[in-house]
């Protein structure tokens, strides 16, 4: 015998509960850099940057608040004023520290193609 089911059960969902809110996500502020050095700026990059301990475009932009192609024209501006070396280079990334003891460096270099 089948019973039919009693008014007492209760009734099948039809519509589902609450729906889940999703938060928007953190987002980043952004960065106001200038895209030309100012004379502050640019006695900053001569002084203290030469003394970094590793310099690259990021750390650049981060520090002194300029944007990133303005900070690997620095980059270069400080290497041909040997103030800086080259560390590695790779595609995307170059890696720059401070120069010490460039001039016995070069001196060590023209010894020694000398010799052999």
């Amino acid at each position: 015998m089948c019973l039919a089911p009693t008014a007492s059960s209760k009734p099948a969902k039809s519509g589902g509960g609450k729906q889940n809110k999703w938060s928007k996500g953190k987002q980043k502020e952004k960065v106001n850099n200038t895209v030309i050095f100012d004379q502050a700026t640019y006695d900053k990059l001569l002084t203290k940057v030469p003394k970094y301990k590793q310099i690259t475009p990021s750390v650049l932009s981060e520090r002194l608040g300029i944007n990133g192609s303005l900070a690997r024209r620095a980059i270069k501006d400080l290497m041909e004023r040997g103030l800086i070396r080259m560390v590695s280079i790779q595609s995307s990334q170059q890696i720059f520290t401070r120069a010490t003891n460039t001039a016995t460096s070069h001196v060590n270099i023209q010894l020694y193609f000398i010799v052999e």
